[in-house]
């Protein structure tokens, strides 16, 4: 399964990578592709990741925020 977002806030590649990294290690979640422009982010997993868990990923990562795509 595969769920679309999109992340604001970030900046810079650094940004990617700190969001990617976070968003991987939520519980469930198989892979994660990010992109800077636009913010776009695709998070792959066995089954439905709550949304709250993807939320606090992303704050975790930095002053970003996330919404479903």
């Amino acid at each position: 399964m595969i769920t679309h977002y999109t992340v604001t806030g970030m900046t810079c590649g650094n940004c990617v990578n700190h969001v990617t990294e976070e968003v991987a290690e939520v519980q469930g979640v198989t892979n994660v592709h990010v992109s800077l422009d636009g913010g776009a982010m695709a998070v792959e997993s066995e089954e439905h990741i709550p949304f709250d868990a993807i939320i606090e990923a992303v704050r975790e990562a930095g002053n970003y925020s996330v919404v479903e795509a």
